[in-house]
């Protein structure tokens, strides 16, 4: 299992539109294959209400990489999702656990 992590730093008073758009946007990658699951949290700490954060759980890297980045489906999430970032997020992906509590 991969875990894909984005911090989204979406534009100050579009936060409402941009969760309007991700329920748009989800069923695009739910679709996908090897995709697990996917959450999206709002920052709490204070001053921080545009940032949120993506997990999406892959069963594999190139599943993300090459399979949604590569499809239809992603050219309809870039269209849907991308104008709202700024600056645009780093992507980092991450393997299995090393340790858990």
């Amino acid at each position: 299992m991969i875990l894909e992590s984005a911090l989204l730093d979406v534009r100050p008073g579009r936060e409402e539109e941009f969760l309007a758009a991700f329920a748009q946007a989800r069923p695009l990658i739910s679709v996908q294959k090897g995709f697990r699951s996917l959450e999206l949290r709002r920052c709490l700490d204070e001053g921080s209400g545009s940032r949120f954060l993506l997990q999406v759980e892959w069963e594999t890297l190139a599943d993300h990489t090459e399979g949604f980045r590569r499809s239809a489906e992603y050219e309809q999430w870039r269209a849907l999702l991308h104008h709202f970032y700024a600056p645009f997020p780093t992507v980092e992906h991450y393997g299995e656990p090393l340790l858990t509590a």
